[in-house]
């Protein structure tokens, strides 16, 4: 399901390749968008891409792991991403990478992410898992390596002295299909998980209590622009600067994409038709 294309640590042509240039041929020009598959980033994205092609652009939407997503904005061979999750999930990645790209507005305030599990679960802090490992078969199921919520996942499995507990790597889809497998079977699991995410919306789940606040608090999701994007495209860089959706919003569209068949851009533009003045609120 997802790429796990490290633009850093390949050739810079085979970097514009994968992106391609700024195209100025057709319309306005071609906005280049960097993303990660996640279910609530392929919601973002799409619906940032059918309103970039109301205001008569194109868009190329290149998936990519989140280093390779942040790498590719700050080297410009991508435009824009909308998924910065700040302050905590991706610190490492801002830190490295704060001097070559613009943050701009946020798009989804209330964000989280920690450790999940069923609510008929009857362990309730991260601190009880070593103690209860084979309820839980010794693993704590995550998604793809090198994401912000892997590696807080990778300090927690540290400060909690996870031993008996094994963190696997995976992907969204992967996480939530052991979590489903689990709840069909009403057995024990824990994994990675995040708000806004559309398994809140199916499933009863809670997040384990972290006493040592290794996932911190309430994260807020932004938008990024390559440096130089508010000179060449200055309309795209002011909607990015509004670009904005809610938990629910977002979440429900999610929720709509899991079923079989569905295109996320064909509910993103189903959206934007449907919620018109949100749009407008975006536009110069």
């Amino acid at each position: 399901m997802l790429r796990r294309q490290v633009l850093a640590a390949v050739p810079a042509a085979a970097a514009a390749a994968a992106f391609g240039s700024p195209a100025r041929a057709a319309g306005k020009g071609t906005v280049r968008i960097a993303y990660v598959e996640w279910a609530d980033t392929i919601v973002a994205t799409n619906i940032l891409a059918v309103a970039l092609k109301q205001a008569g652009y194109d868009t190329r939407l290149t998936p990519v792991s989140g280093a390779a997503m942040w790498e590719a904005v700050a080297s410009g061979d991508a435009d824009c991403m909308v998924a910065a999750w700040l302050p905590a999930t991706h610190a490492a990645y801002y830190a490295k990478l704060k001097n070559k790209v613009d943050l701009l507005a946020p798009n989804i305030e209330g964000a989280k992410i920690g450790w999940v599990v069923p609510d008929y679960v009857t362990v309730g802090s991260i601190a009880d898992l070593n103690a209860n490992a084979s309820m839980f078969g010794g693993k704590v199921i995550g998604i793809d390596p090198g994401a912000g919520l892997m590696r807080a996942s990778e300090k927690a499995m540290k400060e909690y002295s996870l031993g008996s507990m094994q963190l696997v790597e995976g992907s969204d889809a992967t996480m939530v299909a052991a979590l489903k497998d689990a709840i069909t079977r009403k057995q024990p699991v824990v994994v990675t998980g995040w708000t806004p995410h559309w398994m809140w919306a199916s499933y009863k789940l809670k997040y384990l209590a972290d006493p040592k606040n290794v996932f911190g608090g309430d994260e807020t999701v932004y938008n990024v622009a390559r440096k130089g994007l508010a000179k060449d495209m200055p309309e795209v860089h002011a909607i990015l600067s509004r670009f904005k959706l809610s938990l629910a919003e977002e979440q429900a569209l999610m929720l709509k994409n899991q079923a079989g068949g569905v295109d996320p851009a064909k509910t993103a533009a189903e959206w934007v038709s449907q919620n018109p003045d949100v749009v407008k609120s975006w536009m110069t």
